[in-house]
């Protein structure tokens, strides 16, 4: 693997984190983007460990070349934080980029051992990265309005997404195509750390017509709005006085991770039952699987992407593999099948 930063401590960091996991190595090492470009070149090493700022030609920058020239697995490491209201992590992973890793702030930091831990799990992520899952990012074309009145008493349908590794990239793709005016309530569950989903939320608002926010406590899930769980938080749903609310809470991990999306799909297997649709995307391990079987099971739809277009075939293939879903589609399709299943169930409400 190549390692790519302009602090000569950092790339001495990352290299024994890289060294300390077994099947892992490095072939070289890069001051900037434009010397990254000449040692990929060189080197041609499978998985690339990128910085965001760097002088020359920042990690943004590069990592468009990359996908674009010569695309292979890149995970970002950055220190950097949002700017003007976008995390530049945020717009890595819809270019294409495995997964991300906080820098840690020094040699002897609190945070060196989380970042040993994410660079080890996004290193396992990259070796089942899929090339054919991250053609260049083309904005989708917008879905057409729906006729539609909004509820009085809240929403009556409900649209659960779950993904993780490559999952903000096809979250790109799939809500833009939710129509405006759908008769639905989205809610999306992105493995993703504290501090990064409220970024999140506002790139996919600015590219929808619908609504998107982060989720906060308490709030109503009401037709045409998607909700992001906040980093860090499960989040479930409830009965509140006017309609289904949401709760966040702090509870152990479920399958390794915080928000999972497990527990908020059985919350809307039992709340909407079969006007509910669960939808698994790409990511590694199996999160999603057992909620999207409960969904079916109360009556529901439940569509997993398919391998050909995830980065990531794991949950999807977990969900396909027990039986949890009814179709299995590619990236583009999916905003339109769960939008149908909607539509369908309007007047089952």
């Amino acid at each position: 693997m190549l390692v790519v930063d302009d602090s000569a401590f950092m790339r001495k960091v990352i290299v024994e984190m890289v060294g300390s996991v077994d099947g892992f190595g490095v072939a070289g090492t890069a001051r900037h983007g434009l010397d990254a470009i000449e040692k990929i070149a060189e080197l041609d090493p499978d998985i690339v460990t990128l910085d965001v700022d760097m002088p020359e030609l920042d990690g943004i920058q590069t990592l468009g070349y990359i996908m674009s020239e010569c695309p292979r697995p890149v995970i970002m490491l950055s220190g950097a934080r949002a700017r003007d209201g976008v995390d530049p992590v945020i717009r890595a992973l819809e270019l294409g980029a495995v997964d991300f890793v906080r820098k840690p702030s020094g040699p002897i930091s609190l945070d060196l051992d989380v970042a040993r831990t994410r660079l080890h799990q996004a290193l396992h992520a990259a070796r089942e990265w899929n090339l054919d899952g991250v053609p260049m990012l083309a904005r989708p074309a917008l879905a057409a309005p729906l006729t539609w009145q909004p509820p009085t008493s809240g929403a009556t349908r409900v649209i659960c997404v779950a993904a993780s590794t490559g999952g903000p990239r096809a979250l790109c793709d799939v809500v833009p195509r939710f129509p405006a005016g759908l008769d639905a309530a989205v809610v999306v569950v992105q493995h993703m750390p504290a501090g990064f989903t409220r970024s999140l939320a506002q790139r996919l608002d600015n590219l929808s017509p619908l609504a998107v926010r982060e989720a906060e406590d308490g709030a109503p899930l009401v037709h045409g709005e998607v909700l992001l769980a906040a980093g860090g938080r499960h989040l479930r749903l409830a009965e509140g006085q006017r309609g289904v609310v949401v709760r966040l809470d702090d509870t152990a991990p479920v399958w390794g991770v915080r928000p999972a999306a497990d527990p908020c799909f059985k919350d809307a297997a039992r709340l909407f039952g079969p006007n509910a649709t669960a939808v698994v995307l790409t990511g590694m391990g199996r999160d999603g699987a057992d909620g999207a079987r409960a969904i079916l099971d109360a009556g529901g739809d439940a569509i997993a992407q398919d391998q050909a277009t995830s980065v990531i075939y794991g949950m999807p293939h977990a969900a396909v593999t027990i039986g949890g879903v009814s179709r299995v589609l590619p990236l583009g399709d999916i905003a339109r099948a769960a939008s149908a299943h909607a539509t369908t169930r309007r007047g089952a409400a």
